[in-house]
């Protein structure tokens, strides 16, 4: 529910949702229409169908559980790389990476600085550098407030740079480029 939309939309909609779905078997056993109807006005209108697909598939043939291992998530319909490494990290505690939005913007800023963040070739380094990153411990957090940090502070317009706990690490922040006499202006090509 929270890709690409608001915590505060999401919240009603969360606990509705839990109420009326507390399992993948209720889930796999609701109308469609239902489904559709409970995840209104969040958007994204293939997300509760795909849902209950994955629902009904992992009664079927994962007895209502969810797996947790890489390969499978991929085989459902809707889950992608970063939404297997969430689930990964998030509901399984596993050392997974994630690229989304927030977490591409931070790494790029950070740690690249030049050239096309969106290119394919990007994309894959970006992958790579997500990958690298994630600690053995304390997944859940570290993705988390990377997810938070590109969401907050290292936002597409405005970043607030100079709050940034990265900031002095940063290729196109304005201070590490001041302290390195630097000329300070543009934050560089928007992620």
């Amino acid at each position: 529910m929270l890709q690409q939309t608001q915590v505060d939309r999401v919240l009603p909609k969360y606990h509705e949702w839990l109420t009326k779905y507390p399992s993948f078997e209720a889930l796999a056993a609701a109308d469609e229409a239902d489904v559709s109807a409970t995840w209104r006005p969040l958007g994204y209108n293939i997300r509760p169908k795909r849902l209950h697909a994955i629902a009904r598939e992992s009664v079927a043939r994962f007895g209502g559980q969810l797996p947790s291992d890489h390969d499978t998530l991929l085989s459902f319909k809707g889950i992608g790389a970063y939404t297997a490494g969430a689930i990964r990290s998030f509901a399984f505690g596993q050392r997974a990476a994630i690229l989304d939005t927030n977490v591409a913007r931070v790494l790029f800023r950070v740690f690249v600085a030049k050239g096309d963040p969106k290119a394919h070739a990007m994309r894959r380094h970006l992958w790579e550098l997500s990958e690298a990153l994630v600690p053995y411990k304390h997944v859940f957090d570290f993705n988390q407030g990377l997810m938070d940090l590109g969401a907050t502070v290292c936002a597409p317009r405005s970043p607030r740079c100079a709050g940034c706990p990265m900031k002095g690490f940063c290729r196109t922040s304005p201070h590490r480029r001041a302290q390195a006499g630097l000329k300070t202006g543009s934050h560089g090509r928007r992620a």
